[in-house]
Formats: structure tokens, sequence, C-alpha cells
């Protein structure tokens, strides 16, 4: 066991999963989920806010796998190597927000950190702006991070708290297996489902659960973070995560290349727009989330996996604002920003800064 954990701590480790995810996410969307779109925490996490009816945007309805397998992957992985730690911090309400602006910042965007690199490997060239974004937006989360900003120490807690999140997406799956999707129908018992649109296009269940567990499993014992990759190498001048990052960028390009996928430009790309301010600022907005808050999304799913109570808070505060993206017209779509997503995304800066500027522990 401690060699299998040594070679996935170490450099050759995170690259090894950087491409695996870079293999795995075009195969995904050759199979059948969205363009550019083989994994997007962010997406997929609208896509069961839907599910569920938090939000009624009929498009975009789906309980993805993928995201169950996350935190179960990871669980799996933290238990086997007695990892799992139960614990929770402070400042809950704070960290709910976070995940709520993040999801805002994301949906004006139109995905998050992991979906930005599937884009630019897609040959979008509207990634490009958005992992500029993305790059700035943690750059001033690392400002705050120098000046102090800490939202609190995490404490050991119950082991039941720690399996909140994981009973709450395998309760998803037992969802998914009572109320399946009848063909053509929008609604199958309490779970919505998309008929047409991004939400209507995905992997079979099996195959989705699957890779979802694979790269859970993988990215616990990595610690694999695409936040993580470009706030160690603007704080550290560390490349150890960012390898990983970049593998999977590279993979990703070279998989879609060789399945037809690639297809570089600006206009017409798959469920993205051409707004390129707001898509700088959104995932700014998400960059900074994402930084104070301590992970990316995914690594959010990965950290509650193995018992960690703020990334479940942040998770789940990232369901709800992908309901109040939709509900409330701040989500974007091909034809742009929606019609409330530009002061949704100033307003969650202000958030943001606020928060880094006033939760800094005082030096003595």
């Amino acid at each position: 066991m401690n060699k299998i954990k040594n070679i996935f701590a170490g450099s050759g480790g995170i690259i090894g999963v950087g491409i695996v995810i870079g293999v795995l996410a075009p195969l995904l969307q050759k199979w059948g989920n969205p363009g550019n779109m083989g994994i997007c925490v962010a997406c997929f996490e609208r896509d069961i806010a839907g599910a569920l009816g938090l939000h009624r945007a009929d498009v975009v309805q789906y309980i993805r796998p993928e995201i169950i397998g996350f935190v179960l992957g990871s669980l799996i992985a933290a238990y086997l190597f007695k990892e799992f730690r139960p614990r929770l911090g402070s400042a809950p309400i704070v960290r709910f927000f976070l995940g709520v602006f993040a999801m805002i910042g994301a949906l004006v965007f139109l995905g998050c950190p992991w979906r930005a690199a599937l884009r630019l490997a897609g040959g979008d060239g509207t990634a490009v702006i958005g992992l500029l974004g993305l790059i700035v937006g943690i750059g001033i989360g690392t400002l705050f991070l120098r000046g102090g900003y800490n939202l609190g120490r995490t404490q050991q807690t119950h082991t039941a708290a720690g399996w909140m999140l994981p009973l709450f997406m395998a309760g998803l799956l037992c969802l998914m297996f009572i109320f399946p999707q009848v063909a053509g129908e929008g609604k199958s018992g309490i779970l919505f489902y998309s008929v047409k649109g991004p939400g209507s296009m995905h992997v079979p269940l099996a195959v989705a659960l699957a890779v979802g567990l694979f790269i859970g499993f993988l990215a616990q014992r990595s610690r694999f973070c695409t936040m993580g990759a470009i706030r160690d190498f603007i704080l550290f001048r560390q490349t150890h995560l960012l390898s990983g990052f970049i593998a999977l960028i590279v993979t990703a390009l070279i998989v879609n290349y060789t399945l037809g996928q690639f297809n570089p430009g600006f206009e017409k790309q798959p469920v993205a727009h051409t707004m390129h301010l707001w898509n700088f600022a959104g995932m700014a907005l998400s960059g900074l989330a994402y930084c104070l808050a301590g992970g990316c999304p995914g690594r959010q799913l990965f950290l509650a996996g193995e018992g960690d109570g703020d990334a479940a808070v942040f998770v789940m505060g990232m369901i709800v604002g992908a309901a109040f993206g939709h509900n409330f017209g701040l989500a974007s779509s091909p034809a742009g920003v929606g019609p409330h997503g530009i002061p949704a995304v100033i307003i969650g800066l202000a958030f943001c800064l606020f928060v880094g500027l006033t939760m800094r522990k005082r030096m003595a």
C-alpha cells in the first residue's frame, strides 16, 4: 500500500493522473457527454441541481454519475489507505457562499477549471480568456493568503459527519435506480431529466460511474487540484501539481485531435459564448472563490470523500449556486451572459474581496 501511495504522491504520479483524466474526458465526450464537456464539475453539479428540481432549466437536468463517483472513489481510497479523517473547521456560512459565487462565476463562463482545460484542448479559443481570468482570480487570492487570510483551523469530528456528503451522493445514485429516465419523458417520479440540450447528452450510467470512481480514487491519492496547481506556482514556484494540470491539457488535446474532436476557433464552440470580458471576469470570480475556499471544485469533492466537512459545505453551496444561477437569470448560454449575470459577478467579486480582507489571522 505504501509503495502505491508514494507512486501517486510523486511527480510521475501526478502527471500520470493528469494523463488518465486527459484520456478519459475526451472519451466520455466521444461516448455521449456534451461537446468539450467530457468532465465539468460545475456543469455536472448544475445538472444535478436541475434533476432535483432546484431549477427548471429543462436543458440541464440530469444526475451526473461522474460526480457521485468522484466522491465515492475518494471515499474508497481514503478508507483503503487509512486517510478517512472526519473533520470540520470554522466559518461554514462563508464557505457555503464561496461555493455559491464560485458556481455563479463558472456559469457565466460556462465551465469550471476542468472544463476550461478541456475547452482549450478541444480548440476553443475562448478558454484562453477564461484561464487567464482563473489565474488572475487565484493570484488575488494568494495576496490574501500572504496577508494572513484564514478561515480557521479544522478539528476532528464524528465519523458520521464525514459520511454526510458520501451518503448524499449514494442517495442520488439510489434515486437514479428507483426513478430511471423514461424515453422521451422529462420527469420520472421525483427526478427531472432533460430530453434536449446538454443535459440529455450523457454516457451510460455504468460507464460514467466507473470513470468517476476511478478518477476519484486516483485524485485522492495524488491530491490532484487545478486551483492548487496555479496557487502553488504563484506562491512557491512549485510545479508538482501544475505538471498534472499541464499533462491533462496536452493529453486531452492529443486525444481530441486523434478522435476528430479538435476544432480550433472562437466562434460557434459547443456550450460557449464570445463575451470575452465576462468570460474573464466569471472565471476570475471562480478562481478567487476556489482559492479562498482551499481547492478547485474537483478537489472539494475529493476532500469531502475523505471526510472533510468544510469541503462538503462548499459543494452544497455550488449546487445551490447553480439553482440561483438558472432561477435568477445569472447563467450564460451560447447567446451570451444571462440578463442578470453581470451584476451577479460584480457582487460575487465584492463578496470575495470582503472575505479576503476581513478574515485574516491577526499576528501577535
